[in-house]
C-alpha cells in the first residue's frame, strides 16, 4: 500500500504542464559526514519502486531497506506499484510536489524529463564510479545531461531483452530464430501447428523496447547520433515496419495488440508461445511453473537484423526528488545500497543488470553456471548483453523528447498501425515521425 495519497494528475496532463516554473530546493552536499545531524534529526525515509517481475528481489531489498534504517536509526518505508503506473505516479507526485524521498523509475520518462524536480546527483554518480569501474554506454544514457556534464539520477541497473525459443518445437521444423528473417519464415510454420510467436504490439514497456530493437537493426532510428533531428522518416525505416506487418501477420495473432509486461510470460508458460523477446523473468516464472517446459527452453541474444544485431535495455534509475524531505538520507541509502550491488544482482536471479564496470565481474555468478537450468551455462549469453543493448534514445543521447516519444508510444503505435492495416507501412512511419518532430520541436530551447 502507498504511504502517499492518490493525486488526480494524469501522465499526459504533467507532460504538458512540465514547463511550469517550480521553486528549486538545494541539493544537499555529498561531501559532508557519513551521518550529519540533520540526518539525525530524520527518522523515515520513503521509497517508491515498481513491483519486480522476481518476486524474491523484492523480498531481499525490503529486508536491506530495512536493516539499513535500523542501523541508522531510520524508518524506511518502501512501496511497490505495478510496473504500468510507474508513469503516472511519478506524474503526480512532481506535480504535487509532494511523495517518497527516493523515487525508483522504470523504463524511460524518468531522469530527463524530470530533470528540474530532481537533486544533481553527479558527486554520488562520480563517487561509485571510482570504487566500481565507469558507468556503461547504456547506464550513461540513463541519467546523464550532455549539455552540462550533470546526472539527474543514479543509475541502478538495465533489464536487457534475449530472445527465448522452445527448442524441440524450433527443431521440429529444421530452424532456429537466429536472424528476424527466420523468426518470420519460421514461426509461420510453427504459427500453422499451433505455436505462433508472442510479441506485444500493445502499450508497455516490452514493445516499446523490442520494437526499437528491430528497428535499429534494419538501420533506422528516432533521432541522429546528435539527437538534434528526427530521423525516423526512412527507407530503412519503412522496411523495418512493412517486416513486423509480415511478422504480425504470418507468424502472431491478434491477441499480442493489447498485451502488457506480463502476457508474454504467461503465453511461454503456457507451453502454447514458440518464442518470445523478453527478459529473463520469463524464464524464472517457467522454472517455477514448469521445470520440463522450461528446460526445453533456450536463452539467446536477441535476433540479427539486415544491418545489426541489437535489441532495446529497459532502464533502471533512482531519483531524488528536490522536495524530498530527507535528501541526506537518500543519498547515504543509494551509496550503502551501491556497495551490496552484487547481493541485489543475486536476489535478482541475474535479470538486474549492471551498469558500472566492475559491479560484477566476468564470469559473472548465476548466468555464468546456473545450477537451477539444464544445461547450466544456458543464460551465459547475457553475460555480454552491453555489447547488444541500448536505451531509447540510440544512437543519440536519451533527452526529454525521447522520453515523451516513448511515453506516448509512438513506436510501437507506428508498427501496429501498419501491421492492422489502419494504414500503409508509409503512412505510418509519417505519421510517427510528425508526431516525433512535434516533440522535438517543444523541447528544442526547452532543455
Amino acid at each position: 500500500m502507498s504511504t502517499v495519497r492518490s493525486l488526480r494528475v494524469t501522465r499526459r496532463r504533467f507532460l504538458k504542464q512540465t514547463g511550469l516554473s517550480l521553486a528549486a530546493a538545494s541539493a544537499p552536499s555529498l561531501t559532508g559526514p557519513f551521518i550529519s545531524k540533520a540526518l539525525a534529526d530524520t527518522k523515515t525515509l520513503s521509497i517508491v519502486q515498481w513491483s519486480h517481475f522476481v518476486p524474491e528481489y523484492d523480498k531481499w531489498f525490503d529486508q536491506f531497506a530495512k536493516d539499513w534504517g535500523t542501523k541508522n536509526n531510520i524508518s524506511v518505508t518502501v512501496d511497490h506499484i505495478p510496473v504500468g503506473n510507474v508513469a503516472a505516479r511519478a506524474a503526480a507526485e512532481a506535480s504535487g510536489q509532494s511523495g517518497h524521498d527516493i523515487f525508483g523509475w522504470n523504463g524511460a520518462g524518468g531522469a530527463h524529463l524530470y530533470r528540474k524536480f530532481l537533486v544533481d546527483v553527479t558527486s554520488l554518480v562520480e563517487a561509485t564510479e571510482k570504487k566500481y569501474g565507469k558507468v556503461s554506454t547504456i547506464g550513461r544514457q540513463i541519467g546523464y545531461n550532455q549539455d552540462n556534464q550533470t546526472w539527474s539520477a543514479f543509475p541502478d541497473f538495465y533489464i536487457n531483452f534475449p530472445a527465448m525459443y522452445r527448442k524441440s518445437m524450433w527443431d521440429e521444423i529444421g530452424m532456429k530464430p537466429d536472424t528476424w528473417d527466420d523468426v518470420r519464415i519460421g514461426g509461420a510454420k510453427l504459427k500453422a501447428k499451433g505455436h505462433p510467436v508472442g510479441i506485444s504490439l500493445g502499450h508497455s514497456n516490452d514493445p516499446n523496447t523490442t520494437w526499437r530493437g528491430l528497428l535499429w537493426s534494419f538501420g533506422g532510428a528516432l533521432q541522429d547520433a546528435e539527437g538534434k533531428n528526427v530521423v525516423l522518416n526512412s527507407k530503412e525505416t519503412v522496411e523495418a515496419v512493412k517486416f513486423v506487418t509480415a511478422l504480425y501477420k504470418e507468424a502472431m495473432t491478434s491477441e499480442v495488440l493489447s498485451w502488457d509486461d506480463s502476457s508474454n510470460n504467461r503465453y511461454l508458460v503456457s507451453g502454447i508461445g514458440s518464442m518470445i523477446v523478453n527478459p529473463i523473468s520469463a524464464y524464472r516464472t517457467f522454472q517455477k511453473a514448469n521445470k520440463k517446459g522450461a528446460d526445453d527452453t533456450f536463452v539467446m541474444a536477441p535476433p540479427k537484423g539486415p544491418v545489426r544485431q541489437i535489441m532495446g535495455g529497459a532502464s533502471e534509475f533512482y531519483g531524488i526528488w528536490k522536495f524530498a524531505k530527507n535528501q541526506e538520507g537518500a543519498i547515504e541509502f543509494l551509496k550503502y545500497y551501491a556497495d551490496h550491488w552484487p547481493e541485489a544482482f543475486k536476489a535478482s536471479e541475474g535479470y538486474n543488470n549492471p551498469c558500472f564496470a566492475n559491479l560484477v565481474p566476468k564470469p559473472m555468478p548465476i548466468l555464468s553456471n546456473d545450477p537451477t537450468s539444464t544445461p547450466s551455462d544456458k543464460l551465459a549469453a547475457l553475460q555480454d548483453s552491453e555489447q547488444w543493448s541500448a536505451s531509447p534514445g540510440y544512437p543519440g543521447p536519451s533527452w526529454p523528447a525521447v522520453d515523451e516519444v516513448y511515453n506516448n508510444f509512438i513506436i510501437c503505435d507506428m508498427m501496429s498501425k501498419a501491421a492492422t492495416g489502419q494504414l500503409s507501412a508509409e503512412d505510418s512511419v509519417k505519421w510517427a515521425h510528425q508526431q516525433s518532430e512535434a516533440i522535438f520541436t517543444k523541447w528544442h530551447g526547452k532543455t
